[in-house]
């Protein structure tokens, strides 16, 4: 009975370089995905632009826009409607093919209406190609679906059941900005 000959330490280095490197590619993705929504959520037009590629493109339903445009066109979209909103990033997979990856991205996005009694949820997805240019990994093309939607009642938020919460902004004020995020020196707005 022979032994299996065990790999040698070139192959293992080898193996563990491939794995790193997927591991460091995929978790970039993710964060660009993930800024993304972010930028979205706080207006911040800076943040935004920096996850497309200056060739990049969005598609939004009828609106196809630049990338590193896309940002002031949702905000001046969502501002004239809505006055706070969450982009929830859920499921998220991620095909990695060199400098090439196409990902899936389901979102639900919570939008709360001007009348300040409804929210609406949507679910869809965002589908992109990312590529890596120059070393950083940022969105060339975004499509986005709509699967469902649903509208639901927020008057709760004007009864005071939720004085004292801190309430998010549409700009770099947000508390989420702060560094370092202090109790007792980061300023806040409150219901």
């Amino acid at each position: 009975m022979s032994v299996p000959e065990s790999k040698s330490v070139k192959q293992e280095l080898q193996e563990l370089r491939t794995t790193v490197r997927y591991l460091t590619d995929r978790s970039a993705i993710l964060d660009c995905v993930m800024k993304q929504a972010r930028g979205h959520d706080r207006h911040d037009i800076e943040l935004m632009a920096g996850v497309y590629h200056a060739d990049g493109v969005d598609e939004h339903g009828p609106a196809v826009v630049p990338g590193p445009e896309y940002g002031e066109h949702a905000n001046t979209a969502h501002a004239s409607v809505f006055v706070d909103h969450l982009h929830n990033i859920t499921t998220h997979t991620c095909e990695i093919d060199g400098d090439e990856a196409h990902c899936e991205s389901y979102v639900i996005g919570a939008m709360r209406s001007r009348d300040g009694k409804s929210v609406h949820l949507f679910g869809g997805r965002y589908l992109d190609r990312v590529e890596r240019r120059a070393g950083a990994w940022r969105i060339a093309l975004r499509r986005c679906t709509l699967e469902w939607t649903m509208n639901g009642d927020t008057s709760l938020l004007a009864s005071g059941a939720f004085n004292g919460f801190i309430k998010g902004a549409w700009d770099t004020s947000d508390p989420s900005y702060a560094r370092p995020l202090d109790l007792e020196e980061t300023p806040v707005r409150r219901w």
